[in-house]
């Protein structure tokens, strides 16, 4: 009886080795990221790049400041080069202080994407740079390496957030549309309507 177990065994075996491989069609490489935009560009060329924010009651014009804080700028590049803050709101304002925008979720076509570049943590890159009105400059918790895509405008002097905020960029025109978003009601910093920026675009800036 055990002969015939293993003969039937070694004859089981030798058919299966027989039989033609089935071919595995699936595939086994990891699906690769595509690179963002402004990804590996250089200051020179981040330098030359301005961006327009077209709000519904105005455009906001700025220049960026990468050699300051070059990775804040290209996230910021990359955001607006992507159509990550089209349809955005300007989601916070504290009166007489700032305007915050940057809040993914408050797009109209929040998806998988935009969520996930929200979870990407910036270096912080805190310069020289003054915070005064028209400076914008990267919002976060009072965690270190906390800033992700939310930035603010400020509308008068900050002192106190001189050497604690990444400043990256200056508004260059537009300002009294910042004043006005700056000045609609709230409740809290909660803008009761919250203005939203239509579109966003870089550009080479005007020579």
């Amino acid at each position: 009886m055990k002969y015939l177990i293993c003969v039937s065994f070694i004859w089981l075996l030798s058919v299966a080795q027989d039989l033609p491989k089935k071919v595995n069609t699936r595939t086994t490489s990891a699906p690769t990221e595509t690179a963002d935009p402004f990804d590996g560009a250089s200051l020179e060329k981040l330098a030359s790049q301005c961006v327009t924010l077209e709000t519904e009651i105005g455009a906001i014009e700025m220049a960026m400041m990468p050699n300051v804080a070059p990775e804040a700028v290209r996230n910021f590049l990359n955001l607006v080069a992507t159509g990550s803050l089209d349809t955005t709101t300007f989601s916070r304002v504290v009166k007489n202080f700032v305007v915050q925008g940057g809040n993914l979720q408050t797009s109209e076509k929040w998806n998988a994407e935009l969520a996930k570049r929200m979870t990407r943590k910036l270096p912080d890159e805190i310069g020289l740079v003054k915070h005064v009105r028209g400076i914008v400059s990267m919002a976060r918790t009072n965690e270190p390496y906390s800033a992700t895509t939310h930035f603010f405008i400020l509308v008068n002097e900050a002192p106190h957030l001189n050497s604690k905020f990444s400043a990256f960029g200056q508004v260059t025109k537009g300002m009294e549309v910042v004043d006005a978003i700056n000045q609609a009601p709230v409740v809290g910093d909660k803008p009761d309507k919250p203005v939203k920026i239509n579109r966003a675009v870089v550009a080479p800036c005007p020579k």
